[in-house]
């Protein structure tokens, strides 16, 4: 359990062009991280995955379940593998707000990287931002590479 820290917004009707606004209206409530074991081997069943989680939530009052709101929050790790082999370079996805954009993203994901593969290259580990509006993931800033940050106006 920790305390939230806000919310970074990259696209919707806040966003900026090139620039991540951040919101702090959520900052110190209570979060729970539920981290699952790497062993989910489709986006189906990342889906049906995250459906019953969230029943769960639902059903035991934790949450209501409402992503677009920013209750449930899905970050997705994605690494490809030879059939019995180790798996290979992780790429972190974030900001998924929908079980249906976490499918979207997780199926472009594994083709880009089989593709990388499969042309003699190397995946690099990275964090990626999904866009929705694109339908693709773009590069995240890392800790080292600074990004633009605009503060938005607290909201009541």
């Amino acid at each position: 359990m920790e305390e939230d820290a806000g919310k970074l917004v990259h696209e919707g009707p806040l966003a900026v062009p090139d620039a991540t606004l951040v919101d702090f209206n959520r900052a110190g409530v209570p979060l729970i991280e539920i981290v699952g074991e790497p062993d989910l081997r489709s986006p189906e069943e990342a889906y049906a995955y995250l459906t019953h989680l969230k029943s769960v939530l639902t059903y035991t009052e934790v949450c209501d379940g409402n992503m677009e709101e920013g209750s449930l929050r899905c970050d997705a790790n994605v690494s490809i593998r030879e059939v019995g082999g180790p798996l290979g370079t992780r790429i972190e996805l974030k900001n998924l707000n929908s079980f249906r954009n976490v499918e979207r993203a997780l199926r472009y994901e594994i083709a880009r990287q089989e593709e990388i593969v499969r042309s003699g290259g190397q995946v690099l580990q990275e964090t990626l931002l999904w866009t929705r509006r694109r339908g693709r993931p773009a590069p995240c800033g890392s800790k080292e590479e600074p990004t633009t940050t605009v503060t938005s106006p607290t909201r009541t």
